[in-house]
């Protein structure tokens, strides 16, 4: 008597599946779901042209050859999209190299602590004089510091509160420590220079890194870029 096998449609089951596997969907926006759009519109063309008017063969190759320009710069953009994160993940690390380090980035604003402050000036291109003055709190010019000619690039600089002037008893009048406000005056040739900069210190606390890009997080001065920081001291 003859046996049956029961498990014989499991295995015409299992060996169909493995000759006609399901297709896998293609990701929204990917190069391969692009492919996938054009080549149905192909066929779709194809099956519904006017036989009395087909497409000829510049026509084929003219469509062929734009889905091979779309591919070209869906790779790109894929490519580029890895550079970047790559360089972000690199720009982080660089970062997180200057973490309490302090760094000069554009500002005006100044602090004095224990009758010491630093501060810079950066020039575009070079001056013949340039001249800091320093301001306190309600706005009064303390004092100006004088730098003579400068070349173009960051200068760092410091200040100890002085004002040039002296008491009554010949020393030295210092200011008490707090916050205080400069502006850089520069010039060449008679005329003021507007590219030139003054540049606020303050040291880096943190990093943090977001779809916007690496920050700096510096105390009293804010959320800054890499690129804002002009020097590291």
């Amino acid at each position: 008597m003859a046996t049956i096998d029961t498990n014989a449609p499991a295995i015409t089951t299992d060996l169909m599946a493995t000759m006609n596997p399901k297709k896998t969907t293609a990701a929204d926006g990917s190069v391969e779901a692009d492919t996938n759009k054009f080549l149905t519109l192909l066929v779709t063309q194809l099956q519904n042209q006017d036989p009395m008017n087909p497409l000829d063969n510049a026509q084929l190759t003219s469509q062929l050859a734009q889905l091979s320009t779309v591919t070209g710069v869906n790779k790109l953009n894929a490519t580029l999209e890895t550079l970047k994160t790559s360089y972000q993940q690199a720009e982080s690390m660089q970062a997180a190299n200057i973490i309490g380090h302090g760094v000069l980035t554009p500002g005006k604003n100044l602090t004095l602590t224990k009758s010491a402050s630093l501060l810079g000036v950066e020039l575009a291109t070079p001056a013949d004089n340039v001249k800091v003055v320093i301001y306190n709190s309600s706005g009064k010019e303390v004092h100006s510091i004088d730098l003579g000619a400068q070349d173009a690039g960051a200068v760092p600089m410091g200040w100890n509160g002085e004002t040039g002037e002296l008491d009554k008893d010949g020393k030295a009048v210092v200011l008490a420590d707090g916050n205080y406000t400069f502006e850089v005056v520069a010039t060449r040739g008679g005329e003021k220079l507007k590219d030139a900069v003054g540049l606020t210190f303050g040291s880096v606390a943190s990093v943090s890194t977001s779809s916007s890009g690496v920050k700096l997080n510096v105390p009293g001065v804010g959320s800054i870029t890499m690129a804002d920081v002009k020097q590291i001291l």
